[in-house]
C-alpha cells in the first residue's frame, strides 16, 4: 500500500499541481467543470468585495455603474468566445499554437482586441443613452464614459487576453477540453480585472480638460479600428468582427439593463452588502454554467453529433443534466462564500440561511432560464448560418447578466429583506 503524505509536508507547488491534475485528460466533464467554476465563484466574491468596497464612487459618479455588468460581460463574451472558437479548431483539427498573421489562431487574437476597442466605445454610448432614458440624475457625460470605457477595457483585456491564449495553450498541451473550461475560466478573470480597472479609469474624470482631448482621440482610434477590422482582407478575422458586433451591441444592452437595476436599488443593496457581495458571483456562476453549455453544443454542431431541432436529443439533454447537477453545488458556494466574506469585512448580511435561500431559490430560476437559452440561442445562430461559437455565449451572458439581476433582486423582495 502507497504511504500517504503527511499534510504538513505538503508544500504550496504540491498542492498546485495536484489542483492541476484535477483538470487533466484522465478528469471527466463534470471534474473539470466543477473545479473551473470554483475558481469562478472565488474570483467573483472578491470581485464582490471590490465591489462593495468601491460603493462610494458609484455614489459619486451617477451613471458609473450602469457601465460594470455590461463591461464585465463585455470582456466575458469577447474572449468566451474567442476560446469557443479554437476549442473548435482543436476538435476539428485545425488548430495551430503560432501567431503567424494567416493562421486560425492569430486572426482570433486580433478579432478579439479589435472588438475590445470598437465595443468599448458602443458600451459608452449604450450607456449614456440608457441614462438619459431611464432619467439617472447627474449622469456622466459621454465622452467621460468613453474615456473609462476604453481606459478600463484595453487595461484588462490586455490581463484576459494573455491568460486566454495561455489558457487554450496549456489546454492542447495536457489534454484539457476547453469546452468545460473556457467561460469559467474567462468570467474569473473578467470579474477580477474588470471592476478594479473601472476604478482605476473612473480616476482620470475630471483631472483636467486635457482627458476630454483623449477622449476624442480614443472615438477616432475606434472608429478607424472598426473600418480597417471590416476591410481587412484576413478572412477569418473580418468575419468574426463582421458577426461579432451586432450580437455584442445587443449584449451590451441587455448587461446595461441590469445595470440599472442595481443602480435603482443601489440604496437598499447598501444596507445589506452581502447581497451586493452575492451579485456578481451569482450572475457569473449562471453564465458560465450557460457558457459551458453554449460551448458544448456549438461544438457538437459542428462535429455532426447534435441537429438543430425544436426538441433536443439525448446528448443536450445530458448536458444540460450536467449543468444542472453542476448549479447546486456552486450557488451553496456562492452563498456561503459571499456570508463569509461579509462576516470577515464586518459587513451587514440577512443571515447565512437566508443568503442560502436567496442563492439557491434565484439561481434555480436563473439556471432553467440559461439553459433554455443556451440550446435555442445556440440552435437558432446555427440554422441562419453564423457561428454558434460566437453567437452562443454573449446571448447566454449578456441574458443572464439583466434576468439574473432581476431574478436574485425579485426573491430578495420576495423574501422580505429588502
Amino acid at each position: 500500500m502507497a504511504r500517504l503524505t503527511p499534510f504538513s509536508q505538503i508544500r504550496p507547488i504540491t498542492w498546485g499541481r495536484r489542483m492541476v491534475d484535477l483538470l487533466g485528460p484522465t478528469g471527466d466533464a463534470t471534474r473539470q467543470s466543477l473545479v473551473a467554476l470554483v475558481f469562478n465563484s472565488l474570483s467573483s466574491l472578491v470581485a464582490g468585495v471590490v465591489l462593495g468596497s468601491i460603493v462610494y464612487r458609484f455614489e459619486e459618479l451617477p451613471g458609473l455603474l450602469l457601465m460594470v455588468p455590461a463591461a464585465i460581460g463585455l470582456r466575458g463574451n469577447i474572449f468566451s468566445t474567442f476560446g469557443n472558437r479554437i476549442s473548435t479548431a482543436v476538435h476539428t483539427g485545425t488548430f495551430t499554437p503560432t501567431l503567424r498573421r494567416e493562421t486560425v489562431f492569430a486572426q482570433n487574437v486580433l478579432a478579439t482586441m479589435s472588438l475590445t476597442v470598437v465595443m468599448s466605445l458602443v458600451l459608452a454610448l449604450v450607456a449614456r443613452v440608457v441614462a438619459i432614458a431611464f432619467g439617472i440624475e447627474d449622469a456622466l457625460g459621454v465622452l467621460d464614459l468613453v474615456l473609462i470605457s476604453m481606459v478600463a477595457g484595453v487595461l484588462a483585456s490586455l490581463v484576459v487576453l494573455g491568460a486566454s491564449v495561455l489558457l487554450a495553450i496549456l489546454a492542447v498541451r495536457r489534454d484539457w477540453d476547453l469546452d468545460n473550461l473556457v467561460a469559467p475560466s474567462v468570467s474569473t478573470l473578467g470579474d477580477v480585472v474588470t471592476i478594479p480597472c473601472v476604478f482605476v479609469a473612473s480616476l482620470l474624470v475630471g483631472t483636467g480638460a486635457w482627458t476630454l482631448w483623449v477622449a476624442g482621440l480614443l472615438v477616432v482610434v475606434a472608429v478607424t479600428v472598426a473600418v480597417l477590422s471590416v476591410r481587412s482582407r484576413l478572412e477569418d478575422f473580418r468575419r468574426i468582427v463582421v458577426e461579432s458586433i451586432p450580437v455584442l451591441g445587443v449584449a451590451l444592452v441587455l448587461s446595461t439593463l441590469a445595470g440599472v437595476a442595481v443602480e435603482k436599488r443601489l440604496a437598499v443593496f447598501a444596507a445589506l452588502p452581502a447581497l451586493l457581495v452575492l451579485q456578481p458571483a451569482f450572475v457569473s456562476s449562471a453564465g458560465s454554467l450557460g457558457g459551458i453549455l453554449s460551448s458544448r453544443i456549438g461544438t457538437n454542431l459542428h462535429l455532426g453529433l447534435v441537429s438543430p431541432t425544436l426538441v433536443p436529443g439525448r446528448l443536450v439533454l445530458a448536458d444540460a443534466a450536467l449543468v444542472l447537477g453542476l448549479a447546486l453545488p456552486v450557488y451553496v458556494f456562492n452563498a456561503l462564500g459571499a456570508q463569509v466574506a461579509a462576516s470577515l469585512l464586518s459587513q451587514a448580511s440577512p443571515g447565512v440561511w437566508w443568503m442560502l435561500a436567496v442563492s439557491l431559490l434565484a439561481g434555480a430560476l436563473t439556471v432553467l432560464f440559461v439553459i433554455a437559452l443556451a440550446y435555442y440561442g445556440t440552435v437558432a445562430a446555427w440554422r441562419v448560418d453564423l457561428d454558434p461559437d460566437s453567437v452562443g455565449i454573449p446571448v447566454v451572458t449578456a441574458s443572464v447578466d439583466f434576468v439574473g439581476v432581476v431574478c436574485l433582486v425579485a426573491v430578495v423582495v420576495t423574501f422580505g429583506l429588502l
